[in-house]
């Protein structure tokens, strides 16, 4: 099943009618704010009913099956329902930094990634979106849209919610940021993070699989965690690794992140005061091969 499939019989469109009513109180990420955002009501991602956006460009900063060699199409969205007091983003994460558009318009930009040769659509921050980008697709299919479709999140996320996207996403690309619930509200205003992220990963997984590349190693399918390693192990990074091996096998893609530093409302948290040291990162290297997670990226 893909999204073109979908598409052709009408359960596309029947998932963005049922992702826009979940709209009218709010409960598509784990705070189930439920405010209207149809009537223009904001919870804590700060959005409303039409879909906004930072940029849509050419990016080839990414994994390399995501960039390959013609680059990802990247479309950074407003807002998000975290709060990480050491966003790198957070002009676009919390402070709203954007413009908001039709979802038609969103379609567009998707079409224009597409001539532009790049290998995917890859949506950065999507959550609250969920039904503008179902929307968007729906439009951008009828004017020719083939690309595969990037989720690329930050795991807090609802199941029900992500089976909206099954056979619409081609490639999850979700964060494991914490294994300790009272750290994730503290430094991420992220109730319950491990309690929801890893059922939600699991979802991921179930369907669309272990990562699977075509002959010029780019993502056709498939699954790839992100963990940020942050000082002082408050990430938790060993539990994960062990979590996901146990849970999901060592077949897993990993894509191990050296690149914290403070920033945002980082230095008003004592342990976030610091980049990473080479110690801590090289101990989150050698967790991933104590557990025997050999696919995957690390950073030097």
């Amino acid at each position: 099943m893909d999204y073109l499939t979908l598409y052709q019989s009408g359960e596309l469109l029947e998932r963005v009618r049922t992702a826009y009513a979940r709209l009218a109180a709010c409960d598509l990420c784990p705070h189930d704010c439920g405010v209207n955002r149809l009537q223009g009501e904001r919870g804590i991602c700060g959005a409303g009913a039409h879909p906004a956006i930072a940029s849509a460009n050419v990016h080839n900063g990414e994994e390399p099956p995501i960039s390959g060699s013609r680059g990802s199409g990247t479309i950074f969205l407003t807002g998000c329902s975290l709060k990480c007091r050491f966003c790198q983003n957070f002009p676009i994460s919390q402070m709203g930094n954007g413009y908001v558009i039709t979802t038609k318009v969103l379609s567009g930009r998707m079409l224009k990634l597409q001539r532009q040769g790049v290998h995917n659509i890859n949506l950065v921050t999507p959550t609250h979106y969920l039904p503008q980008l179902l929307a968007a697709l729906y439009l951008a299919i009828s004017q020719g849209f083939r690309l595969p479709i990037v989720w690329n999140s930050s795991g807090y996320e609802k199941v029900d919610a992500l089976r909206l996207l099954d056979g619409v996403v081609s490639v999850f690309l979700p964060d494991m940021k914490y294994v300790d619930n009272g750290t994730a509200e503290r430094l991420s205003s992220a109730p319950d993070y491990r309690t929801h992220n890893r059922p939600a990963v699991g979802e991921m997984l179930r369907q669309k699989g272990h990562l699977e590349l075509d002959d010029d190693g780019v993502a056709v399918k498939g699954l790839i965690i992100r963990h940020l390693v942050l000082p002082e192990g408050l990430a938790g990074t060993r539990e994960t690794l062990s979590w996901i091996a146990g849970n999901l096998g060592t077949e897993t893609h990993i894509s191990m992140m050296r690149q914290y530093f403070p920033a945002h409302q980082a230095m008003d948290t004592k342990a976030l005061g610091r980049k990473i040291t080479d110690d801590e990162y090289a101990d989150a290297v050698h967790a991933l091969e104590e557990f025997g997670l050999e696919n995957g990226w690390v950073q030097e």
